[in-house]
């Protein structure tokens, strides 16, 4: 398929943003399906069936994240999407090259490159571990297999490949689960109604935590207010989605893809979540061998001794999916700002677009490789992977929005101010990662805010040590 839909490419606009044609309908489902990995298809429902190490979860209080989601989306509606229709941009830190210069674009772009290589390699061993479960031939193995199989569609389709693929994996994901759940509800003893009882006799259907507790991840303010924010950086200024939105026709049919994409991933997480509920009812009739000590065992381990021989490949497929939709998004947008922020501004319009296009391939498969490296590294550093990957997306994503904040600003911000203030914003989060236990939905909120206010407070030092010197200078004459 990938080398269906890459044939006739010939300029890197067309191998990133599918020269701006898709439908709105495809490019939301590309976003669902992009930010649906495999992190999602196991630890959310696993968050659902048990409480973690710090008494969080058991229930459906990720809900709370998600309704975040939805308020940021309709921030970046309003704010970001109108941006970036003025001109033809490749990249979102095209964007800051032009409010701010060079420097602030390149450090934003480099942080991008930072994050997705760290988070989406945490996705691909999230995926191994499926694929181990399964077929028993290990994690180095089963990291291979589908590290390779997502490089080669995307290197040779580029972003038309990636995006219609994501609408098929969509597809195929949702049936997957769907599956899952109608063998669950088939199994078990007395059907809906019991598990309802029972799970409502553990307080399983609850939703809101009203908690006033910085330290906690799943409460109300957390989740609407650090899941808004969270949303307005990957989804408002991540290159991941933000390129979906430049491969649309018009402004207003990347709006209405994003909010479309808002009511899908709500009833996606619920399904998740309930399928995490009823794993639980699941194996309080049927308790397995040994219990389940880590949450992100418990689906793979339905799976594969649950589920009819029959379905058993249906949902690895599912999960796989899940998978290659988020790499390949990974790989194509990583190529895209590589080419379109440092390699092309360096080599400027002395070469043909036939040269930047083999380089935009040959970056695909370099950050595929780069990414199956950090995927071996995370075999011994993960523990519950969900928040893994989303501390290390929030750790870095608050500096960069903080900076596409002050570009919003009517007052005009220098260069120099603006990088100040995303330093500042980065060691700001590196302090409150090592020395204290907020929890990771405030880090976003926290490190967009402190870039805000460092990169003000820069400005005005800057002008008012201006003003001195034409003051004096003054006095002297």
């Amino acid at each position: 398929m990938g080398i269906w839909l890459g044939r006739g490419q010939r300029t890197t606009s067309e191998y990133f943003v599918s020269g701006r044609n898709l439908p709105w309908w495809a490019i939301a489902l590309s976003i669902v399906a992009t930010e649906t990995s495999t992190v999602t298809f196991i630890s959310v429902p696993g968050y659902a069936y048990m409480k973690g190490a710090g008494g969080e979860g058991g229930d459906l209080t990720f809900l709370q994240l998600v309704f975040g989601y939805m308020v940021g989306r309709l921030t970046i509606s309003v704010l970001f999407i109108p941006l970036y229709f003025r001109g033809e941009l490749l990249t979102a830190y095209q964007v800051l090259a032009h409010r701010f210069g060079e420097r602030a674009r390149r450090a934003a772009s480099g942080l991008f490159l930072v994050t997705r290589s760290l988070a989406d390699g945490f996705r691909l061993f999230a995926t191994a571990i499926v694929l181990t479960a399964v077929t028993g031939w290990g994690d180095p193995t089963s990291i291979l297999l589908i590290g390779v199989v997502t490089i080669l569609y995307t290197y040779v389709g580029g972003q038309r490949a990636v995006i219609w693929t994501d609408v098929i994996q969509f597809g195929v994901y949702m049936v997957g689960a769907l599956a899952a759940l109608s063998v669950l509800l088939a199994r078990l003893p007395g059907g809906w109604e019991a598990a309802w009882a029972m799970a409502e006799a553990h307080g399983k259907w609850r939703i809101f935590d009203f908690t006033w507790d910085l330290t906690r991840s799943y409460t109300f303010w957390s989740g609407t207010i650090g899941g808004a924010f969270l949303t307005m950086a990957t989804h408002g200024t991540d290159q991941l989605i933000v390129q979906r939105y430049l491969a649309s026709r018009t402004a207003r049919q990347a709006t209405a893809a994003l909010l479309v994409s808002a009511l899908i991933v709500l009833l996606q997480f619920f399904l998740f979540l309930l399928l995490g509920v009823l794993l639980f009812v699941f194996y309080a009739y049927f308790p397995p061998p040994t219990p389940f000590t880590k949450s992100d065992r418990v689906f793979p381990h339905f799976i594969v001794h649950e589920l009819p021989a029959g379905l058993v490949g249906l949902v690895v497929a599912a999960i796989f999916a899940a998978a290659m939709s988020t790499l390949s998004s990974s790989l194509n947008s990583s190529a895209a700002v590589t080419v379109t922020d440092f390699y092309r501004p360096l080599r400027g319009e002395r070469f043909s677009e036939a040269h930047y296009l083999r380089v935009a391939r040959g970056l695909t498969l370099g950050w595929g490789i780069v990414q199956i490296s950090v995927a071996f590294i995370a075999r011994a550093l993960s523990q519950r992977i969900v928040d893994e990957v989303l501390a290390i997306a929030a750790f870095t994503n608050g500096a960069i929005l903080g900076v596409f904040f002050l570009g919003m600003l009517p007052r005009r911000i220098g260069e120099s101010a603006a990088l100040m203030g995303m330093a500042s914003g980065l060691l700001v989060m590196l302090y409150i990662r090592v020395f204290t236990s907020i929890a990771w939905p405030w880090f976003i909120v926290i490190g967009s805010a402190t870039t805000v206010i460092a990169g003000l407070a820069s400005q005005t030092l800057r002008e008012i040590t201006i003003r001195r010197a034409e003051l004096m200078r003054i006095g002297r004459s």
